[in-house]
């Protein structure tokens, strides 16, 4: 079970894999973008970071809500409004909760898939962050319905989605700027995949903590 606090802090420790990997990031983009999604997510959860900073959270839905309203209005390129998407989705499922139990985590990665699905007109196979994404759930959810202890669910599910980022160099990008480049886009993984990964881990780390 995962309280507010936990949720807060876990929040931070995105925020600071996100900033302290942003130069990887960029790097991944220049191959088939702008070079600038390390950039743009770094600036987005630095400002996440100071809002934690300033912010009294009345609960896990406002903390989760208050991400979301940063990152879109911080970050910028596609990945804010998915992003931001994500996380307001993570919050309409946690109202009135106050800890996070493996029913709720299961329904929040699912509504902020569906969520990313419609706002980013995406799904898997087209070299977007979804690849990471739909990849964790299904194997999170797999694993706990076979009742495996949840070090081993995360584990496995964090697997999936560094597989899903592996993955996504061996698909043409039929999404964003990337699609751009045709089958150049071959061999290169997603920086949206890549900055998933990043959050999912620290997400599992929450979990597995609570």
């Amino acid at each position: 079970m995962v309280n507010k606090d936990t949720v807060i802090q876990v929040i931070g420790t995105i925020s600071d894999s996100i900033i302290e990997n942003s130069e990887m990031l960029n790097d991944l983009d220049r191959a088939i973008g702008d070079a600038d999604h390390g950039i743009n997510m770094k600036r987005g959860f630095e400002k996440v970071k100071t809002t934690l900073d300033t912010t009294a959270f009345t609960d896990i839905t406002h903390a989760f809500k208050t991400v979301g309203m940063t990152l879109l209005t911080t970050v910028g390129g596609a990945s804010g409004p998915l992003y931001a998407t994500a996380f307001l989705k993570f919050a309409d499922q946690c109202k009135d909760v106050e800890e996070i139990d493996v029913k709720t985590y299961a329904e929040m990665l699912s509504a902020a898939i569906e969520g990313m699905k419609k706002r980013g007109k995406s799904d898997a196979g087209c070299k977007t962050m979804l690849d990471v994404w739909i990849p964790y759930l299904d194997t999170f959810k797999k694993e706990t319905e076979d009742g495996a202890e949840m070090s081993k669910v995360l584990e496995l599910s964090m697997d999936a989605a560094r597989g899903g980022f592996e993955y996504s160099k061996t698909i043409i990008a039929t999404k964003g700027r990337a699609s751009y480049l045709g089958e150049r886009s071959l061999g290169h993984g997603d920086p949206g995949a890549a900055s998933t990964v990043l959050i999912l881990q620290s997400l599992s780390e929450m979990f597995q903590e609570g």
